[in-house]
């Protein structure tokens, strides 16, 4: 988030990850198109959080960017292999591609990303506050609050960009505004978060669609690719499950979930243990938690972790998990991104242990 727009003090984000077990969750249906054809259903009342335990990995952390790169305002970051990381800037909106450099993570300097690319609206215009990033099979996504050309005003929506080429900035191929979905928020208090889980995970897990009121059935969503985005919102700390038809701007919320935090800042889905971590920033001390798909069929949080005790409570924006094959020693990377570049730096690593 950009410091200057904000009408109130700065407050810190948090990254939510959540794993497939237990979440009594809200039955928010949304319809298969922009505009909701019903208000979704009231929230059930979730279990309460556990108890946050000490972080289950290293309590080391280390610096692992070089002073002054990226400056503040990065907001989210995402592994698209063990050598090549995402990350995303809110504003300006810049996407970064991230290769390891040693015990550090660097821009690529190849096909145009030494600075990053700007990232922009389908038509090419706008400034679109890009707070979260992943990277999935269908292209590489971004949470965004609002245009940064229209700071007043809240647009809570996804993009989809192809980051092929050399070109200096990137026109979005994909667009979903969700606003008419969402709960009214300000213009700062927007998707902050975003995850891709593959319908695989979910099928498997015996997930159900509060749309429908049944177990998912990926076939009820044409165009939708092979997995369900999952999307935070600051001012609530839901989380939002949703079909994204890849053809066009249709989409249709398939569930709505208690991140056990009152502010959510990121997402991360973990292929090998089925949970989806949830982060959330100094607000909340650092925290995350962890969501797994229950016996009703819904995501609950299933724990809580305090952040590791070699780090200080920054506000850590964005948060995530190196693939399981990079697994040495019983661990594997964790990367934190600092909105505020603390110290100079918005970088940082630790370990998660494997499991």
């Amino acid at each position: 988030m950009l410091a200057h727009q904000r009408a109130l003090p700065r407050r810190g984000k948090i990254r939510v990850t959540v794993a497939l077990s237990v979440l009594a969750l809200a039955a928010g249906a949304g319809a298969a198109h922009a505009a909701p054809t019903a208000a979704p259903a009231a929230a059930t009342p979730a279990a309460a959080t556990p108890k946050a335990t000490a972080w289950p990995g290293g309590s080391k952390v280390s610096i692992a960017d070089d002073a002054g790169v990226f400056g503040s305002n990065l907001s989210g970051v995402s592994y698209e292999s063990p050598s090549v990381l995402w990350a995303v800037k809110n504003g300006p909106s810049t996407l970064y591609r991230l290769v390891q450099d040693g015990s550090k993570w660097r821009p690529d300097t190849t096909n145009g990303w030494s600075e990053g690319k700007a990232l922009h609206y389908a038509d090419g215009s706008g400034d679109p506050d890009a707070e979260g990033v992943v990277v999935t099979p269908d292209g590489v996504f971004t949470s965004t609050e609002r245009d940064n050309d229209n700071g007043d005003t809240s647009k809570p929506a996804v993009l989809r960009y192809a980051v092929s080429g050399s070109g200096k900035a990137l026109n979005a191929t994909g667009e979903w505004d969700l606003t008419s979905d969402l709960p009214s928020v300000e213009p700062n208090k927007g998707l902050e978060a975003i995850a891709w889980v593959p319908d695989s995970a979910l099928t498997a897990h015996k997930f159900r669609d509060e749309h429908t009121k049944a177990a998912y059935n990926p076939a009820s969503y044409p165009n939708h690719g092979t997995g369900l985005y999952f999307v935070g919102l600051e001012a609530n700390g839901k989380v939002y499950a949703y079909a994204l038809d890849q053809s066009g701007s249709k989409y249709t919320r398939v569930a709505t979930i208690d991140s056990g935090f009152p502010a959510v800042m990121d997402l991360e889905y973990e292929p090998a243990t089925g949970h989806l971590w949830a982060e959330c920033d100094n607000t909340c001390k650092g925290r995350t938690t962890t969501l797994d798909v229950n016996a009703t069929g819904a995501f609950a949080v299933t724990a809580q972790y305090d952040r590791p005790s070699g780090m200080a409570n920054y506000n850590n924006e964005g948060f995530a998990i190196a693939p399981q094959s990079t697994c040495a020693n019983g661990t594997k990377q964790v990367v934190w991104s600092d909105d505020d570049n603390d110290d100079n730096h918005a970088l940082r690593t630790g370990t998660l242990a494997c499991k």
